[in-house]
């Protein structure tokens, strides 16, 4: 091998992908010339002068590994995640994954206490979230009896609106296996944690080695609404009850806006397609 070879990484590969489903504008940028001295890529010049880029047959050799290392090495539940967030951005929706967000959650329930008896004469979580951090300096004297709780969702969307009031935020909870299933709802706390952050709680459940949902709506409680991923579908099997949430915390914009949305793949598709200042 070439010492003077770039030694190609997941950004490289990254844009490999991105010249195969774009019409090939270059970007003109040192990626690009690393592709092409590594011979993955190659310059094409049309009759009227523009130039456009293409992959080398070693281009799609090295794209085609990199697929299947990354098929081989995610899990279903990474899979999972996955879909789910995608089906999210083709909604229409806005979505993260990987979220941490807090949320104020009275101390009776994070200590195990059942959630009926927890929650009982308790004001909601949402506007308990709402007004402790309107001040956070006064959060923890406003709320004497509660503490606060790291809540880690594996999908969290808001609609795509200007308008606060219409953002409805969604977390979707992923499950791929019964005995994670039931050691979740074991913990009612995190599930209290999600509803405080959303207005809507789904949890999505894959299937088993033979091919059966890992639960079902008799498992889930019936403030949370149930899907299963069927056959590359997410299938409703209850709705998720939905509450009006008049706006966001700060400290959950401000996690939105330092964490990086989920792409669908016909927006990467549109990402390269504006030719670069050189070229019309």
């Amino acid at each position: 091998m070439d010492p003077t070879e770039p030694t190609l990484n997941r950004r490289h590969h990254q844009r490999l992908r991105e010249i195969y489903r774009s019409a090939g504008w270059p970007c003109q940028d040192s990626l690009e010339v690393e592709l092409i001295a590594a011979g993955q890529v190659e310059r094409l010049r049309s009759a009227e002068g523009h130039e456009t880029l293409r992959l080398t047959d070693a281009g799609i050799q090295t794209l085609a590994q990199a697929f299947a290392r990354n098929q081989a090495a995610r899990s279903p539940h990474e899979a999972l995640v996955e879909q789910v967030a995608v089906a999210m951005t083709r909604a229409g929706r806005l979505a993260w994954r990987g979220l941490a967000l807090r949320v104020p959650l009275p101390r009776s329930l994070l200590q195990g206490l059942p959630a009926d008896v927890a929650m009982a004469a308790e004001p909601p979580i949402a506007s308990m979230q709402l007004r402790a951090f309107d001040d956070e300096t006064e959060a923890l004297q406003a709320l004497p009896d509660h503490a606060w709780c790291m809540a880690c969702p594996d999908v969290f969307s808001i609609r795509r609106s200007s308008v606060e009031v219409y953002l409805e935020p969604v977390v979707h909870e992923i499950k791929v296996s019964r005995a994670d299933l039931l050691g979740d709802l074991k913990k009612p706390a995190k599930r209290a944690a999600y509803l405080g952050m959303a207005g809507a709680c789904w949890y999505v459940l894959g299937l088993d080695a033979k091919g059966r949902p890992v639960g079902g709506p008799d498992d889930v409680p019936p403030e949370c609404g149930v899907m299963v991923a069927r056959e590359g579908r997410l299938e409703v099997l209850r709705e998720a009850p939905r509450r009006a949430m008049p706006r966001l915390p700060l400290h959950v914009w401000m996690s939105l806006a330092q964490a990086t949305p989920v792409v669908a793949a016909h927006a990467l598709q549109q990402e390269h397609l504006a030719p670069s200042a050189g070229n019309p």
